[in-house]
């Protein structure tokens, strides 16, 4: 079993950056691939970023590509979510995952964080 726990959400001024971090505890592989999913009430959970075992690979959403940046440092188990230029519409619970194929779709990942909120005000 996989724990994750993410931090660093808050609230921001549109324009504002935030840094979201998750931790991961149990028993877990180097291999993990490793993402960020948001949602909003009402809406579906959306595919935001994804980065495989050793950084190699990375996917960001179209609408994020150029201001959010996904990282991660294996000695810590955690992965980074760089967020700049955030806009209103971000406002979100984001969501830590892990997984065993790099996809946007959230039910190829296995394991989920209890999500931190992100909220981006006008």
């Amino acid at each position: 079993q996989v724990q994750l726990v993410e931090s660093g959400g808050g609230l921001v001024q549109a324009g504002g950056s935030l840094r979201l971090s998750c931790a991961a505890s149990g028993r877990t592989a180097r291999s993990t691939v490793r993402g960020w999913f948001r949602q909003a009430p009402g809406k579906e959970r959306e595919f935001v970023a994804a980065i495989n075992w050793n950084g190699a690979s990375t996917a960001h959403a179209d609408s994020v590509k150029g201001r959010f940046t996904i990282s991660r440092d294996n000695a810590k188990n955690t992965v980074n979510l760089q967020m700049n230029s955030l806009k209103p519409e971000e406002t979100a619970v984001y969501y830590c995952t892990a997984g065993y194929t790099l996809r946007t779709d959230p039910d190829g990942y296995s394991y989920w964080g209890q999500g931190t909120q992100v909220t981006v005000s006008s």
